[in-house]
């Protein structure tokens, strides 16, 4: 009897370290990656979040992880946006500033003599 007992809370400490090591070795590669995060990069996250739609407050546990989700999506796609926007201002401006102009353009069109329609009356 007392063997079955201890078997059995063996067995629930290694289900529970099973479950427990993952979360712990992802949360480790989170912050390996970014390196520590404080609570002013949280907090600015979640207003980043908020800027493309995402309500906390009315965020229901059914669909949670895929509004969640979906927000970080949106605001991948919206801080790539500003990126392309960003490096395409900062060439305008090597452009103005280099006194040659703009690139020429990349689909040109060589001219043709004009064709004349020959109409008789």
């Amino acid at each position: 009897m007392e063997s079955t007992v201890k078997n059995a809370m063996v067995r629930t400490a290694l289900v529970s370290m099973m479950a427990i090591v993952p979360a712990m070795s992802f949360a480790q590669s989170v912050s390996n990656n970014n390196g520590p995060v404080t609570r002013a990069q949280v907090v600015q996250e979640l207003i980043d979040l908020e800027s493309v739609g995402y309500n906390p407050a009315s965020a229901n546990d059914v669909t949670y992880p895929e509004d969640a989700q979906r927000a970080m999506r949106l605001l991948a796609e919206k801080r790539a946006k500003e990126a392309r926007l960003a490096q395409e201002r900062q060439q305008q401006g090597q452009v103005a500033q280099s006194g040659y102009g703009a690139p020429p353009a990349a689909n040109g069109e060589a001219g043709a003599p004009a064709a004349v329609s020959g109409g008789s009356n």
